[in-house]
Parts: C-alpha cells; structure tokens; sequence
C-alpha cells in the first residue's frame, strides 16, 4: 500500500512537472518577484556599510535571490502547481468577481513603494481632550444633505480623477480626494470680522470659496459627507482643519501609493502623508486648506480637540 502511494506521487509529480528550460524559467520568475520585497526589508534594517557603487547592497540582492531562487526550485512542482492555482483564480475573478490580476499588480506595487517609501511617521494618537468650540454652530452648519452641497461635491468628482480605473475598494476616498482638490485649489483666506467668530455655513462658503479656517473645514467636512466619506474636524490652538478616515495601516499603505503616484504625484514629490491615530487604531489624513496634497503638513500640532461626524 506504501509502495502504490509512493507510485501515484510521483506519477502526479511527473504530470505536473514542467519541460525544461520553463520550469527554470518560472522558477526565476517567481524568485525575482518574492526577493524584491525581501531585500527591500532586509535593506532597510541592515547597517549601511556603504561600499563603493552600493556594491555590499548588489551582494545582498544576489544573496537573498540565491536563497530564494534555492528553496523554489527545491519545491519547484509544488510552487508551480499553487502559481497555476492562483492564476486560474485570477482569471475567475477577472470574468466573475472583482479581485483580478490588475488588482494583484496594484497590491504589489503598493507594498513594494510603501516599503522603500515609508508612510509611516511618528503616530500621533489623540483623543477628545477639552469641548469642541462652538460645536453645535458648527455641526448645524456642515449642510451635507443640502442639494447645493451635494452637486458641489459630485460635480468635483467629474472634474478630478473620474477616469482612474481599478482600485475599486477606494473608489469613495478617490472620490472624496478629488472634492479636496476642488476646494483646495479655488480657497481664498479671509479673517473673520474683528472681536468676532463668524461660522459659515457649507451653502454660504460656496458663494465664493473664501473664508477662515473653520470656514474651510465646515465646507470640506460637508462635501466630503455628502458623498459618504467620514470626516472630522480637529481643534488646535487657534486653529481647526478638516481631517479623512482612511481606515487601517494597510489601508494607509494602499493611499500612499495612491497619492504619491496616481492621483497627486508633484504635489506630494518627496513629501510624507501626515496623519493622527485615534483611539481605535483609525487613520485619519490630514485635510487642511494649507496642504496640497491629502495628508499635507500640519500647520499646528497641538490638539484640543477632535469633533467627529458619524
């Protein structure tokens, strides 16, 4: 009974191994995709003795591929028989569902940029800490179901980015992301009157895009909710910005790659996202009329306070 087990493995083994050169060849092919990752990680982590011409990062390229290249062919029939299972899967979702091969290539892209382009800076978590100001002024002027708002809003989403194909997952924050671009571009900064707080409402901001901080955030958190993004207002000293739930880190990961090469590469050129945690474990990216870019520099960093719309 062993020997007719052993009999029939190899036989499947021998069904399923491929002609040469194709199994070297997909062997190759398999390393050189798993090993870019891998020397991205070990060259961020590893002492930098830098030889001359990077030759000690070539070295390690060649040593981790080896390696790599090593185990797969090792277990060259098994890997080509789960690298055939997978396509087969790609190709269902392609015709069937929505997780295809535009979407392993976006997901690959996205881990190799976010890690030799770290998106990550210090977190900085915070929580509600003292009475939003003027809250309740402020929540009645965030108009989000209000039509003229809502057209504002859908009509910035033809304007910006409406012809970005895949990333299917993030189309609302796509979406959301081309709202910021409209307003951001067209903001005019005017104080408000002397010995006074004026809040205006959406509706009235849209007259003429201008207005003060709070102003600009009440008609970014507006627009953005409208449209069925989550957005939140956040309370410095002497200052209030609009920020964007973005969700978790590896949803972080996904918009970086996003902004920094699809939807906002010169703004955002050699630039970081800047972010706040709170206390969920929730991204929130920064939205303020200072940045040109989602995630922009904070203008102020002492937070007061956070006023969430649910």
């Amino acid at each position: 009974m062993i020997q007719f087990n052993k009999e029939n493995f190899y036989l499947i083994r021998e069904k399923f191994r491929l002609k040469k050169p194709w199994d070297s060849f997909v062997v190759f092919f398999l390393s050189i995709i798993i090993t870019i990752p891998l020397f991205i990680v070990f060259h961020q982590n590893l002492v930098d003795p830098q030889w001359l011409f990077g030759l000690d990062r070539i070295l390690l390229f060649i040593f981790v591929f080896a390696i790599v290249y090593g185990v797969i062919y090792a277990l060259r029939t098994i890997s080509i028989i789960c690298l055939g299972l997978y396509i087969l899967m790609l190709i269902y979702g392609s015709l069937f569902g929505t997780f295809n091969f535009n979407s392993v290539f976006d997901d690959y892209n996205s881990m190799i940029y976010s890690m030799n382009n770290n998106p990550f800076p210090e977190d900085i978590i915070i929580a509600k800490l003292l009475p939003f100001p003027n809250k309740n002024e402020i929540l009645r002027a965030i108009e989000y179901k209000n039509p003229k708002v809502r057209n504002f809003a859908i009509m910035a989403t033809t304007r910006h980015f409406k012809h970005i194909r895949g990333y299917s997952e993030y189309r609302n924050l796509i979406q959301c992301f081309a709202v910021f671009k409209e307003i951001n571009s067209r903001w005019n900064y005017v104080n408000d009157p002397k010995n006074g707080d004026y809040i205006a409402s959406a509706r009235e901001s849209l007259l003429y895009f201008s207005g003060d901080c709070d102003d600009h955030s009440i008609l970014m958190a507006a627009c953005v909710r409208s449209i069925g993004g989550t957005p939140r207002l956040i309370h410095t000293k002497g200052h209030i910005y609009p920020e964007i739930l973005i969700g978790s880190k590896n949803d972080l990961e996904n918009v970086n790659y996003l902004i920094k090469n699809v939807l906002f590469p010169e703004e955002s050129r050699d630039k970081q996202l800047n972010y706040h945690i709170d206390e969920h474990g929730q991204i929130w990216l920064n939205l303020d009329y200072t940045a040109k870019y989602p995630g922009g520099p904070f203008l102020s960093e002492e937070i007061l306070g956070a006023l969430t719309l649910e």
